[in-house]
């Protein structure tokens, strides 16, 4: 890199350079007394899996009175492949109540995430964590985030060597860092030595920005993989891993006012076997750090490398570091991208239920007291807790006999089980948004639930209420409910309005395109009413809303939204 180059490197690089491996002055903020961090240590807290944010909807008011703002804290932990033990899950619960406001938020990378924090509580969340063996460090920051996995609970010797294979890379590419430890747990500092370095794969400055791994078997898309910046898919031998292509470059963020900037989709770039795949995703990793842009963070994912560079001139640099040829990709075949809701048997004969939790809000309401009955369903019942990439959660290693229990006692507080709900709302997700987000420009956990139910009114009315559409909707460009592979995606771009996408394809596999821009909320299932109707009257045997868009393309589905409103 030129002097020039270096010169123009993003302010969050030379804070990252100054951090001393993810020091700051962290400590001695927590020891002083205000509300809040400075702006250098909010971006150092990310690495440690922790967001600054404030209550948006107070702003005003508190401004008006010259008051500063109501900072809080987000925390969100590292579980990798999103599986949990019953103790690790209650420590959860117990940590929500006590510091989190009450309520739990599952994401969409299997994980768990407090709000409303107070920094003078900050400490003792994350020790609480730490103390069930689970960490927040690589939750955030430009660094590799928490890996995910295909939730569905299975047994054997092909699941068990994928788990394996998950897990020494989360531990390859993990920070190693011990200012985790220095600040949150026992303060001790660790002499490497002359010679040794603190983070052998992320150097001072770690990577350009974020990097998403997600791990899926063949056939089972129901983590979105080609929405990752690696996606690994599994292939079967029998009873062992035959080996796994690599998918490179997905990613879902965009700035509305950049029209440069962009979602995009992972390619296939090659098929490896099980000995191979730590080095090569390492390599990938190293590829990224070395030649992702560091100069504008808009344009710093990787996807963004490799549409500069090119797949092939990709491919050779990650050669280059692996040390070896790679070869072709295998070909891909998707079967389902379905959450796996409902009750089910897994291979060695044990039960499970996947439970639909609405945009991943576990929360107690005067209607539904859900976060305290699953409290005590997981104290009862000690299940295995996997979260899904869907916002979901599913009870895993039960009887039969223990699910059926558990059905009864969802079902008599008034809990709907998967079977029982529309089959859109089982394929809906939106992101937090407003109140505690600062990036979001519009509402969308708050209104989502309004806007699902008028869809499945609309979508009952005209003959469709038994036909899955997936709809997502966020807050903003950035992506994080994974809007524009939806059938249906709302983006919104300021208060009240929203960017309508259209045509993904069910299986996750293609894009949706924006459809119309800045409709008003109370104008969403208007304005898609018409489409919606001609795909009832019009479509093929078996055809989903997203592939009869694609198929029919966008000036028929313009010409139908025209006449509606003419």
């Amino acid at each position: 890199m030129s002097e020039q180059d270096v010169q123009k490197l993003s302010k969050v690089e030379q804070i990252k350079a100054d951090s001393r491996h993810l020091r700051g002055t962290i400590a001695e903020a927590l020891q002083d007394g205000t509300t809040h961090f400075s702006e250098e240590n909010v971006q150092v807290l990310k690495f440690h899996g922790v967001y600054q944010q404030d209550d948006r909807d107070l702003r005003k008011i508190l401004k008006k009175e010259g008051k500063e703002r109501a900072y809080t804290m987000m925390v969100r932990a590292r579980i990798p492949g999103g599986v949990l033990n019953a103790d690790q899950y209650l420590q959860f619960d117990r940590l929500g109540d006590m510091y989190g406001g009450g309520s739990l938020r599952i994401t969409t990378r299997q994980t768990f995430q407090l709000h409303y924090i107070l920094k003078s509580n900050l400490k003792e969340t994350i020790r609480g964590i730490n103390e069930v063996l689970l960490t927040t460090l690589g939750g955030c920051g430009d660094q590799v985030r928490n890996t995910v996995c295909c939730a569905a609970p299975h047994h054997g010797a092909f699941y068990d060597q994928v788990r394996e294979d998950l897990l020494s890379v989360v531990n390859a590419v993990s920070a190693k860092t011990n200012a985790y430890h220095e600040i949150w747990l026992d303060g001790q500092k660790v002499d490497l030595g002359n010679d040794a370095e603190e983070e052998p794969l992320y150097g001072r400055t770690y990577l350009p920005r974020k990097f998403k791994i997600a791990f899926t078997y063949e056939g089972d898309n129901c983590c979105d993989v080609y929405s990752h910046d690696i996606g690994v898919v599994a292939h079967r031998d029998g009873d062992a891993v035959a080996g796994y292509t690599l998918i490179v470059g997905g990613g879902m963020g965009r700035t509305a006012s950049d029209k440069n900037t962009h979602p995009a989709l992972g390619q296939p770039l090659a098929f490896v076997t099980r000995a191979q795949l730590l080095d090569v995703c390492t390599a990938i990793v190293k590829v990224q750090r070395d030649y992702g842009n560091r100069v504008d963070r808009k344009f710093a994912r990787m996807k963004y490398l490799i549409e500069k560079r090119g797949l092939d001139w990709f491919r050779r640099q990650v050669e280059a570091y692996y040390g070896g040829e790679l070869q072709p990709p295998r070909e891909l075949k998707w079967e389902s991208s379905a959450d796996h809701l409902g009750s089910h048997r897994d291979e060695s004969g044990k039960a499970y239920i996947g439970i639909f939790v609405e945009n991943g809000r576990l929360r107690d309401t005067a209607a539904v007291p859900l976060k305290s009955l699953l409290r005590d369903i997981v104290a009862k019942y000690r299940p295995v807790i996997r979260l899904t990439t869907q916002q979901n959660m599913i009870l895993s290693e039960l009887t039969e006999s223990q699910v059926r229990e558990i059905e009864e006692i969802l079902r008599g507080a008034g809990v709907p089980l998967a079977e029982e709900l529309p089959p859109s709302r089982l394929e809906s997700m939106a992101c937090v948004a407003l109140p505690t987000c600062g990036l979001a420009i519009a509402e969308s956990e708050r209104v989502f639930p309004k806007v699902i139910r008028e869809f499945e009114a609309m979508l009952q009315e005209l003959g469709l209420g038994d036909t899955p559409v997936s709809l997502r909707m966020t807050g903003c460009p950035n992506g994080c409910a994974r809007p524009y592979i939806a059938e249906i995606g709302f983006v919104g771009r300021v208060i009240g309005k929203y960017d309508v996408f259209l045509g993904a394809s069910p299986d996750g596999s293609r894009m949706n395109t924006l459809f119309k821009e800045m409709v008003p909320l109370a104008e969403l299932a208007s304005t898609l009413r018409p489409l919606l109707q001609a795909y009832a009257a019009e479509r093929q045997p078996g055809e989903r809303f997203g592939d009869y868009c694609h198929r029919v393309g966008f000036d028929r589905l313009h010409a139908l939204e025209t006449l509606s409103v003419s």
